[in-house]
């Protein structure tokens, strides 16, 4: 494997992945019900300071460094989830949670047809389909779709986590390429 580590452009990329990966693994196992007696409303702390309050600092910190992408990404993921932590367990609909998950889902598509590393756009790219099935998951009242959902989230945040620490810890975060005309040669 290539040690090219192509995870950011510095320490605040590094930062807001390792928060946003702490925060979906949170929230993803929460939601999944794998854990007895933990639930998604228990991560509505992690959700709330290092998903919300961390990204947020991170993404102002990303567009200090001119880093606008990242920033802008940070920035709304971290409005994103203050939003929701400081309104769960709130009156709520489930149509407007679902309405609420569906727009954290079109930030989340945008992130991803954005570009940048294969990684990063593969977790954003998680991020949006565990957040559209949350959404479906709330208008159809489907509780195991809630699950699948969170299963999907819980792999995002251990995306985000691999390619944070992949940074920090130069771990590889490229797959090797063959050279052209390299490979399966015929036989006669």
């Amino acid at each position: 494997m290539d040690n090219d580590v192509s995870a950011g452009s510095g320490t605040t990329t590094v930062a807001g992945r390792l928060a946003l990966g702490i925060t979906l693994l949170a929230f993803g196992l929460g939601t999944t019900g794998v854990i007895d007696d933990v639930t998604t409303s228990d991560a509505v702390s992690v959700a709330h300071y290092v998903g919300g309050v961390a990204l947020f600092l991170v993404g102002l910190l990303a567009f200090r460094d001119r880093d606008t992408a990242n920033g802008t990404g940070y920035v709304a993921l971290g409005a994103l989830w203050f939003t929701w932590a400081v309104s769960s367990g709130g009156n709520a609909s489930a149509n407007a949670a679902g309405l609420f998950l569906l727009l954290f889902a079109l930030v989340a598509l945008s992130l991803t047809l954005a570009g940048g590393d294969t990684l990063g756009q593969a977790m954003h790219a998680l991020l949006f389909l565990s957040m559209l099935l949350l959404a479906v998951a709330n208008f159809a009242d489907s509780s195991s779709l809630v699950k699948v959902g969170g299963w999907v989230a819980v792999a995002a945040g251990a995306v985000a986590w691999y390619v944070a620490t992949a940074a920090l810890a130069h771990w590889p975060t490229v797959l090797p390429r063959r050279a052209a005309g390299r490979g399966v040669t015929a036989t006669g």
